[in-house]
């Protein structure tokens, strides 16, 4: 797994080393993540795209979606590479599954339907919290998942879990998908966000929930601007109680 990393006035906030923000599907993680990180010059990982890049994978190979030991050895033998834009068109990041540009097609309709059953596959969980918790380790990282705080990154110094109501998210997503040519109807997303909600909330290898010291960011009636200022205060908070002696547990 390899990042490249961005540029930017870290410095400022170099105390807060590493942030995880987890919440359910479409919430605003990716977006707001990517912002922070790019504001603080640290490294951004989705991980959701891992799990994407995988469930493309198989279903690119051929491998049946509901073949659990299959989809384990493919997780831990593929090549998965996220880096800066490799091309402007509206992307955050590229991805590359075996040197393949696969930025946009983790995000069709067949991996959306696909990617919570590879999900919940514990060895699936298990190879690629190897890899994002080697790069937690190096710090300076904005985190994004649905696990990040609860299993991954139990010690960030940040958590935030960014959520929304089912309907807004659905409608962030089913203009997403209209944005890229991808016919869908409203409803047919919002049975897809309820289904997903469902199997991310029920699994029982690291199911979605918010960390107990993770403070909850409701962004259903916030536009980007306004929860990347939030938790840009939240960030500047913490900075100056740990500057104040409060070592590396944060209270925010």
């Amino acid at each position: 797994m390899n990042l490249e990393k961005k540029q930017g006035s870290g410095d400022t906030f170099s105390t807060v080393s590493t942030i995880a923000i987890d919440g359910p599907v479409a919430s605003g993680k990716s977006t707001l993540g990517a912002l922070l990180a790019e504001k603080l010059g640290y490294v951004y990982l989705d991980t959701g795209v891992m799990y994407r890049a995988v469930t493309w994978a198989a279903l690119a190979r051929g491998v049946a979606i509901d073949a659990e030991d299959a989809i384990v050895r493919l997780a831990e033998e593929v090549d998965i590479s996220v880096t800066a834009p490799a091309t402007d068109d509206g992307r955050q990041y590229t991805v590359l599954v075996d040197g393949r540009d696969v930025t946009w097609d983790i995000r069709r309709p067949e991996v959306e339907i696909a990617v919570s059953p590879v999900s919940t596959y514990p060895g699936v969980r298990e190879a690629l919290t190897r890899q994002q918790r080697r790069l937690g380790r190096q710090g300076r990282i904005v985190m994004v998942g649905r696990d990040i705080g609860t299993v991954v990154l139990p010690d960030a110094d940040l958590k935030i879990y960014l959520t929304a109501s089912e309907e807004e998210r659905a409608r962030r997503r089913h203009l997403e998908r209209s944005s890229h040519g991808q016919e869908c109807s409203y409803e047919e997303v919002l049975r897809e966000t309820r289904r997903r909600d469902r199997i991310d909330s029920e699994r029982e290898a690291a199911p979605l929930r918010a960390a107990e010291d993770a403070i909850v960011v409701d962004s259903t009636s916030m536009n980007v601007e306004g929860v990347l200022a939030y938790v840009e205060g939240l960030v500047a908070r913490c900075h100056r109680n740990e500057g104040e002696g409060a070592g590396r547990s944060v209270t925010c």
